[in-house]
């Protein structure tokens, strides 16, 4: 409705300005917004105002004119002039009840609009690393960019979703010398495992897998392994005063495992557990509901010449210089707090590098927008992104990156402690079992990605109307249980056309319901340009809410022929949104509960 009256105050400014009263350019971007007093109409704009200093009238002037050249229109019941200028619009009845036959020909197309029809949009979430499964917070990270997306291309954005795997560094030689060394200790090797090591019970069944597979082929003498290596910080109920270096200890691991195996047989362990993992992650989010069209490969940045490609033209830019050794890009001057390195003494190129290069490749794939999803603790990464960016000559502004904060849970009011390293996490699998995938996914994206969430695991579970997601669900399933008992006492349903027999909508709560449907089309496209989600769950409670408390007070199922064909073409346009808005956040709607 609001891009109807948008067109009505584009009409009248035409007509204006073609028979000389104003003398406008090209007319401006025409805001119409919702009242938040009934009493002040339904929708406004403050076109008046803005324009009002360019023609030289004085607003409310303006506004009269305006007012005066608005074309006729079923739609609007009134037109009042408010305050210093602003234009209050009162609809019509009909043009609420004209949305109810709307929505039942147009189905899960309503809501969906082409606003964004030719722009590309390259969304890129979730991006763990391949170390081991994904816990509950990628699940929000997981969640939320799925919805953004959908949300995206629901008002005509072409929409590419995209998984960039960190398949090469330092955490990943991390991963494959854990998984080697549990394999020495199925081996019956004895040793003390490293403590900056993966310990979670998955490093074990991959090392199970190798030896299963490969029996002693891969096996070392443990006391060969860690001759001369820096020692290992002491552990957990050791005495602290021991010293030692973690740090220095799993690189002289990785360093004895690379030596000892030889290139083909570490490339084999560490292959084993990335695509463990990684096939594990896949399987994770299709079951979350998750898909993308492309899976990115870190490694590839390397292989196709596409990290050398990015340094040189910083270099050409003057902006790379030789420091101690290393290469440093020049990031200060873009805003960033200090300077990069993005060659290490040794040659090695730093993840930061690795970045540079991705985020080029997105550019020059020629994506009009890019979404970066990360997690909160990356929030000192978006300026050194953009500064180099800006260096390569691209847009910034182009870039969006959003911070997902951590999911924490909470069980009978205790939170659930988690420590990634050690293996002591609550996988997104065991979320998505312990309470389903459409609470899951519907908690996730009830809050802005940047505030914390509490994520309360009996609350999800429960079915009362606390729960939202249940809440919503159950709005859908009890105008399919109408229809059930329309069947179980022989009525036909058998809807009449158009807009026939919804004049008989009087009473207040099909009006709330009438006007809570209008809005959905508006909060579809508010939710995917601001790329916030929760507008859409918060939509979807008041929109249960308007049906809760029809249901509690009319009767659907009436003598009265017309008013029951009436009341039945309303719930079953509500039934319609509430299963469009939940496919939107890739929720069920259930026929029964």
């Amino acid at each position: 409705m609001k891009h109807q009256i948008a067109n009505l105050l584009s009409a009248a400014l035409r007509s204006l300005t073609g028979d000389g009263q104003l003398a406008l350019g090209q007319l401006p971007q025409i805001q119409v917004e919702r009242t938040r007093d009934p009493a002040h109409g339904d929708l406004a704009s403050n076109l008046a105002l803005l324009l009002a200093k360019h023609t030289g009238l004085k607003p409310r002037a303006l506004a009269e004119r305006i007012v005066s050249a608005l074309p006729s229109s079923d739609l609007v019941a009134r037109v009042e002039v408010a305050g210093p200028g602003f234009i209050n619009f009162f609809l019509s009845e009909s043009a609420y009840r004209s949305l109810v036959p709307r929505i039942l020909d147009t189905g899960p197309e309503y809501g969906r609009s082409k606003l964004g029809a030719g722009q590309r949009v390259q969304v890129e979430f979730v991006s763990a690393n391949p170390t081991g499964p994904l816990h509950v917070g990628h699940g929000r990270g997981a969640a939320y960019g799925a919805v953004v997306a959908d949300l995206l291309e629901a008002v005509g954005f072409e929409v590419h979703r995209e998984y960039y795997v960190n398949d090469a560094g330092r955490q990943m030689d991390i991963l494959a010398t854990s998984v080697w060394l549990r394999y020495l200790e199925l081996c019956g090797e004895t040793l003390r495992f490293p403590s900056n090591g993966y310990r979670g019970d998955y490093v074990w069944d991959i090392a199970a897998t190798l030896h299963r597979e490969h029996g002693d082929a891969y096996r070392v003498d443990a006391d060969e392994v860690f001759c001369g290596l820096p020692p290992d910080a002491p552990g957990e109920g050791e005495p602290q005063d021991q010293g030692g270096d973690k740090e220095a200890h799993i690189d002289g691991l990785i360093a004895a495992a690379k030596r000892l195996l030889g290139d083909n047989r570490y490339r084999y362990v560490y292959e084993l557990g990335l695509n463990t993992i990684l096939d594990d992650i896949r399987a994770d989010l299709a079951q979350f509901g998750v898909t993308y069209q492309e899976w990115y490969s870190e490694r590839s940045l390397a292989e196709r010449g596409l990290v050398n490609h990015a340094l040189e033209r910083l270099r050409e830019a003057g902006y790379l210089y030789e420091q101690g050794g290393a290469l440093w890009f020049r990031s200060s001057a873009f805003g960033d707090e200090k300077d990069r390195v993005v060659v290490r003494e040794n040659g090695q190129t730093t993840y930061f590098a690795s970045d540079i290069a991705y985020h080029l490749d997105k550019f020059e794939r020629g994506f009009d927008r890019i979404i970066d999803i990360w997690g909160a603790d990356h929030h000192g990464y978006i300026p050194r992104v953009k500064a180099a960016l800006q260096a390569l000559g691209q847009d910034p502004n182009r870039l969006d990156v959003l911070l997902v904060q951590f999911a924490v849970l909470y069980r009978g009011g205790e939170k659930v402690q988690m420590s990634t390293r050690s293996g002591e996490f609550v996988t997104l699998r065991e979320l998505r079992r312990e309470v389903g995938r459409d609470a899951a996914r519907f908690f996730y994206v009830m809050r802005r990605c940047e505030q914390h969430l509490d994520f309360d695991l009996d609350l999800a579970k429960s079915q009362s109307a606390d729960n939202p997601v249940y809440y919503v669900q159950y709005a859908h399933a009890r105008i399919c249980a109408v229809l059930r008992q329309a069947a179980e006492r022989g009525i036909a349903i058998e809807l009449s056309p158009g807009a026939c027999n919804l004049e008989l909508l009087l009473e207040p709560h099909e009006q709330t319901l009438l006007r809570t449907l209008s809005r959905y089309p508006e909060v579809i496209e508010q939710a995917a340009l601001k790329i916030e989600p929760h507008q859409l769950t918060q939509y979807l409670r008041e929109l249960a809410t308007d049906f809760h408390a029809y249901y509690n007070t009319h009767p659907f199922l009436v003598e009265d022929i017309a008013l029951r064909d009436a009341r039945l073409k309303l719930i079953l346009a509500t039934r319609q949104v509430l299963h469009n808005g939940l496919n939107l956040l890739g929720v069920s709607a259930p026929e029964s509960m």
